[in-house]
C-alpha cells in the first residue's frame, strides 16, 4: 500500500467524540406522546440536585384531553374479558423485564438509592404487575356472588369497574409506589388518568413506553408530567372523571376532596403506604368498583 493511501485511512482515533443523544420527555395520552398544548417543560433533577433531563409541562387543557381518551377507552376495555385483562397486565411485566437496566439507573437517580436497591424496587414492580393479573379474573369470584333470598328469586351480586379514575402518584416512590396505584384501577377494568411524581416523573414515563409497546389499549392509561398544584384541581372537578386516588395529593388533599364532592366522586383518602408489601390484596381494587345486583324470577 502507498503512503499517501495510508495516510488517507481514517481510524476510530481520529473521529471526534460523538455527541449523546439526549431524549425528549413528553406526555402520554391516548396510547400517543404528544407535547404539552401549552409548549411548556421544566428541569428535572436528580435527588443529588444533577440536572437529568426536561419534563412536559401539562396543562389544563392536557387534563381534560386525558379525560376524554380514558372515557373513550373505558367500554372497550371494562368490555374485555377479565382473563384477557389479566393476559395485558402480564403482557406490561414482560415488557418492563425487557428494561430493567433503564428503569434501575432511573429509580436510582430519582430516589437516591443504591443500584442494587433500585434493582430490587424493579423486581417488586415488575411483580406487582404479575400479582394483579392474576388478580384480574378472580375479583368477581371474591366480591360477588349469590344473596340468600326469601321468596321466588335468585339475586345475583357483580362488581364492576366505576370509570374513569384521577391518579395522584405517590411522590416518594417513583415506579412501585406509582403501579401499585395505577395497576389495580384497570385490572377490574377502569381506566385512568395520572399525575405522575412532580419533583422525579421519568420512571412514570418511561413506564408510558412500556405500557405503549405493550397491548395495552390505547387511553385505558394516560399519563401527565408537570405541576402538582396546577393539574390536580381540574382532574378533582371534572365532571367526567368518576373516582379519584390521592395517594399523591400531600397537603391539597382536603382541597381536592371538596372539589370532587361537587360531582359526587368516590374518593380514596392518602393511606399508609403499602407499595412495599407484596400482597395487597384487593385492598387497592375494591374502592373503585360497583356493585350490580340483579333480580331474577325462578320457577318451583
Amino acid at each position: 500500500m502507498s503512503g499517501s493511501l495510508r495516510r488517507g485511512r481514517r481510524t476510530l482515533a481520529d473521529i471526534p467524540p460523538r455527541i449523546a443523544v439526549r431524549r425528549t420527555y413528553k406526555l402520554y395520552v391516548g396510547g400517543a406522546f404528544p407535547r404539552s398544548e401549552s409548549g411548556r417543560s421544566y428541569p428535572v433533577t436528580s435527588s443529588a440536585g444533577v440536572h437529568l433531563a426536561n419534563a412536559a409541562q401539562a396543562s389544563r387543557k392536557d387534563v381534560r384531553d386525558a379525560v376524554v381518551a380514558a372515557r373513550k377507552a373505558f367500554p372497550g376495555w371494562s368490555g374485555r374479558t377479565a382473563y384477557n385483562r389479566g393476559q395485558v397486565l402480564y403482557r406490561i411485566a414482560e415488557m418492563m423485564e425487557g428494561r430493567r437496566a433503564q428503569f434501575a439507573e432511573e429509580v436510582a437517580a430519582a430516589e437516591g438509592v443504591s443500584a442494587a436497591r433500585a434493582q430490587a424496587l424493579v423486581s417488586a414492580t415488575v411483580d406487582r404487575w404479575v400479582h394483579y393479573a392474576g388478580w384480574a379474573d378472580k375479583i368477581g369470584q371474591v366480591r360477588g356472588g349469590v344473596n340468600p333470598v326469601s321468596g321466588p328469586f335468585l339475586n345475583l351480586s357483580q362488581p364492576e369497574p366505576t370509570g374513569v379514575a384521577g391518579v395522584l402518584a405517590p411522590t416518594g416512590s417513583t415506579l412501585l409506589g406509582l403501579v401499585a396505584v395505577l395497576a389495580p384501577l384497570i385490572t377490574s377494568g377502569n381506566t385512568a388518568v395520572l399525575v405522575a411524581s412532580e419533583r422525579a416523573p421519568l420512571p412514570a414515563i418511561t413506564l408510558a413506553e412500556a405500557l405503549a409497546t405493550s397491548d395495552l389499549p390505547a387511553g385505558v392509561a394516560n399519563i401527565l408530567t408537570g405541576r402538582l398544584a396546577e393539574l390536580a384541581p381540574p382532574l378533582a372537578g371534572h365532571a367526567d372523571v368518576n373516582a379519584l386516588d390521592l395517594a399523591g395529593a400531600g397537603t391539597l388533599a382536603t382541597e381536592l376532596e371538596t372539589l370532587a364532592a361537587t360531582t359526587l366522586k368516590r374518593v380514596l383518602r392518602p393511606t399508609e403506604d403499602d407499595w412495599n408489601d407484596p400482597d395487597p390484596g384487593l385492598s387497592r381494587i375494591s374502592p373503585f368498583l360497583e356493585t350490580k345486583t340483579v333480580w331474577h324470577p325462578i320457577g318451583r
